[in-house]
């Protein structure tokens, strides 16, 4: 965030958070994900699902749950248009900037690049109502020179376009695997901790104009001595570390950011997330953003949208709740060091 907060962005951001300053938002600009989830419930392949379908699903789920979050996201394309009219009054809205998906790319292929939705801009999404721009953002610090440039050139211009624009520009940053195996493997494990917390210091240079990090959980908690015997999934999987070293990761992650953060949930299921969001919070973390977690279980219900709405209205509902009381310990947004220098700054410009 930068050092002095405009008039602008400070009001678009509460508009973001309860009122007392925290942020408990719902993600539903999945694209390719839910492509997947539609694809598999139906037994096709993700390429036979429709625009039209996307968009009736993400109708369906804003519709339901909505009122439970303080702010949702949605994407230009197959979300807002068709549900934009099933976001309730006073609750904050964010659009989505980045394609679907990544380029491949780097000497393996393995490494990937970001681009932005073609035809939109900062200046569309202000004239939509969005109250801040999130990017999605594919980033590993150990990239190869080229495509950890073409990431940081990405953020920065996007960056001064919100900025110029007074619009909250929110990043959100997923780590992944260079080498094979992916990030289901112990190493991947054992590397995640160092590679989020990387990643949110470099993105917290002002230079970047961000002002809300949205940031994976910094381990995984499968991989813990107290949950590595399945607790979650059923699958057991050596320990890579214990809780109390994933409390100090995200003691880490906390000093690492330089401006208010929120966890994702990154598709877990809603037990494992709770405890994410009460360790990220316990940490210094200002709430969630989180989609699959919340609603993810009422996809399989498709094409039945009466079972899928009585599923978002009863145990999706739960689950907001649930993890909004959860929140409930965040830190406020603005009363993150970086948040109360600017207010200084600001007061100090306009005293000048």
């Amino acid at each position: 965030m930068n050092a002095q907060v405009s008039e602008g962005k400070w009001r678009r951001l509460r508009s973001l958070a309860d009122g007392e300053g925290r942020f408990k938002m719902m993600a539903i600009d999945q694209r390719g994900s839910l492509s997947n989830a539609i694809a598999k419930t139906t037994n096709r392949s993700a390429d036979q699902v429709s625009g039209e379908e996307l968009a009736d699903a993400k109708e369906a789920i804003t519709r339901v749950l909505a009122p439970y979050a303080t702010a949702v996201l949605t994407d230009p394309i197959y979300g807002y248009p068709h549900s934009f009219r099933s976001i309730p009054q006073g609750i904050g809205l964010l659009l989505a900037h980045e394609e679907t998906g990544y380029e491949r790319a780097g000497p393996t292929g393995r490494e990937r690049k970001t681009n932005l939705i073609e035809g939109w801009s900062v200046k569309k999404a202000q004239h939509a109502g969005a109250d801040a721009v999130k990017l999605l953002l594919y980033y590993h610090p150990d990239s190869s020179e080229d495509v950890r440039r073409h990431q940081q050139d990405l953020v920065q211009r996007l960056g001064e376009e919100c900025e110029q624009a007074c619009m909250p520009f929110l990043l959100e940053l997923v780590s992944y695997a260079l080498e094979e195996g992916g990030t289901s493997t112990d190493e991947f494990a054992r590397k995640k901790p160092d590679l989020v917390i990387r990643s949110a210091h470099e993105f917290s240079d002002p230079k970047y104009k961000v002002d809300v990090l949205k940031l994976e959980f910094p381990a995984n908690l499968k991989s813990t001595r107290e949950f590595c015997g399945g607790t979650f999934d059923g699958e057991e999987r050596q320990a890579v570390y214990q809780l109390s070293d994933v409390r100090e990761f995200c003691c880490q992650l906390n000093e690492a950011a330089g401006m208010p953060w929120v966890i994702l949930s990154a598709g877990v299921g809603i037990e494992e997330f709770l405890i994410q969001v009460e360790l990220a919070t316990e940490a210094g973390a200002s709430g969630f953003l989180c989609g699959r977690a919340i609603w993810k279980d009422a996809v399989p219900f498709y094409p039945d949208f009466a079972t899928m709405e009585n599923w978002l209205r009863s145990e999706g509902a739960y689950n907001f709740l649930r993890a909004n009381a959860y929140a409930q310990r965040a830190v406020p947004w603005f009363e993150h060091r970086r948040c109360k220098e600017g207010v200084l700054a600001a007061t100090s410009t306009a005293r000048g």
